[in-house]
């Protein structure tokens, strides 16, 4: 009898390591799935000769909404038994407003249908970044997983140009913006996209290098260096540069006032040199003073337009995704007709005011620029820093100075934004919680 309860005992205890071992490889499958979905996407290599930009980047595909649903649940499954306590965290008032007025822009947006289906993928993909922070259950599994996605994505990238380079590097024959022949783009629609991913990827292959995985971490490094030049990423490049020195002088500033002017004040800079040329000429002045191409590649023209236009709906926008590529620029007025090409105004701030107007965009401030930071100075502050916590705050810099040049927020599960979301959500649970070796 007491062999047979040994015997009982020992398979039930051999079924639970079984079953413990499928959730850690469904762990890390959810995990690298979904950085994998997000960055690579799925449909990489597109052929530009044959579709529009924007069709390249807006997906649409049904699969794409699909998988991303599917994904959500999964993760959510994995994620929610055993950490009720650390999502209840994400119940601030900052991120419940938020969400409150985009349903509100929803609601009453211009073209509700087009709202909805963007919405639901967008709500998606954030539910997923939310969640993923949970999968692990330690930060070296996480640095594992991190550095087998990132390898990943590049491997796939540099697999595209040795072997369908016509799908993977600009050319002459290209539909739109023939003259960037060249460039590199790997997986993605733009090079723009592929510089902007590949400095992401840059930072957190120095935290896998610094978190012990010393050769794979110099391979991303290394790797994302050699990409970014080819991509020919100028604006990305800078703002790299310009991130890396920000992050090394933040850890000299300890007071958190302090801390908000020396990384704000290059975004309003930025935005005022921007945007805010079309809108005085002092600032115009000052710009055309400045060593580069103050039209920014024509993108004057387009900020006016969008300007003009958010002036008629100034408090609640055009609804949640809902300007762009919809009726409100198809009726444009006589001279403007080109606006009906344009896929977005360059400027995430510009087209936040657009889809939710004024408080929306104030809204998103406080929730992706103040907060952060202020997760950031808590995480610091209570003795919670190092490698992550560096990384995700490179990549939160980087992606609101890039939000100047390019429109992201928000975009569904746009690779840039995705990983925007997983610096914002990071910072956010390092803030209150202490994490294990």
């Amino acid at each position: 009898m007491r062999q047979l309860l040994a015997t009982s005992e020992a398979s039930a205890l051999l079924g639970f390591v079984r079953r413990q071992q499928v959730v850690v490889v469904l762990r890390a499958a959810t995990f690298i799935g979904a950085l994998s979905l997000a960055w690579i996407s799925l449909r990489p290599f597109v052929d530009l000769a044959e579709l529009d930009l924007a069709e390249t980047t807006s997906g649409n595909d049904a699969i794409t909404y699909a998988v991303f649903g599917g994904l959500a649940v999964l993760t959510g499954l994995l994620a929610i038994p055993d950490n009720r306590r650390g999502l209840a965290t994400l119940l601030t008032p900052g991120f419940l407003i938020f969400a409150g007025w985009i349903v509100v822009s929803v609601v009453t947006s211009t073209d509700l249908m087009v709202s909805l289906k963007r919405f639901s993928l967008t709500a998606a993909a954030a539910a997923v970044a939310s969640m993923m922070f949970f999968l692990p259950r330690s930060q070296s599994e996480m640095s594992r997983w991190f550095a087998v996605a990132v390898l990943g994505l590049l491997a796939t990238c540099y697999l595209g140009i040795a072997f369908v380079p016509n799908l993977s590097v600009h050319l002459a024959t290209d539909l739109q913006e023939p003259l960037l022949a060249g460039d590199w783009r790997g997986v993605f629609g733009h090079k723009n996209v592929a510089a902007a991913v590949m400095v992401m990827m840059l930072f957190l292959g120095i935290y896998i290098m610094r978190s012990g995985l010393a050769v794979a971490g110099f391979a991303c490094i290394a790797m994302a260096v050699i990409f970014i030049f080819n991509a020919g990423g100028k604006s990305a490049l800078a703002l790299c540069v310009v991130t890396f020195a920000l992050s090394s002088l933040i850890t000299i500033v300890k007071s958190f006032a302090l801390r908000l002017i020396l990384l704000v004040s290059p975004l309003l800079m930025l935005n005022l040199l921007s945007v805010g040329t079309v809108m005085s000429d002092r600032l115009a002045a000052i710009a055309d003073a400045l060593p580069f191409d103050t039209s920014f590649t024509g993108r004057t023209e387009i900020w006016i337009f969008a300007l003009q236009s958010l002036r008629d709906r100034m408090w609640l926008g055009y609804g949640f995704a809902a300007f762009w590529g919809t009726g409100a620029t198809r009726a444009t007025p006589a001279g403007m007709e080109w606006a009906a090409t344009v896929a977005h105004s360059h400027n995430g701030y510009l087209d936040t005011a657009l889809a939710m107007g004024l408080p929306g965009l104030a809204l998103l401030t406080l929730v992706l620029v103040i907060a952060p930071l202020r997760n950031f100075h808590l995480a610091d502050r209570s003795g919670n820093g190092g490698p992550l916590t560096t990384a995700l705050l490179r990549i939160w810099l980087f992606g609101i100075y890039l939000a100047g040049f390019e429109s992201f927020f928000l975009d569904r599960a746009d690779p840039i934004w995705f990983t925007l979301l997983i610096a914002v959500f990071g910072l956010h649970y390092l803030a209150r919680f202490r994490t294990t070796a």
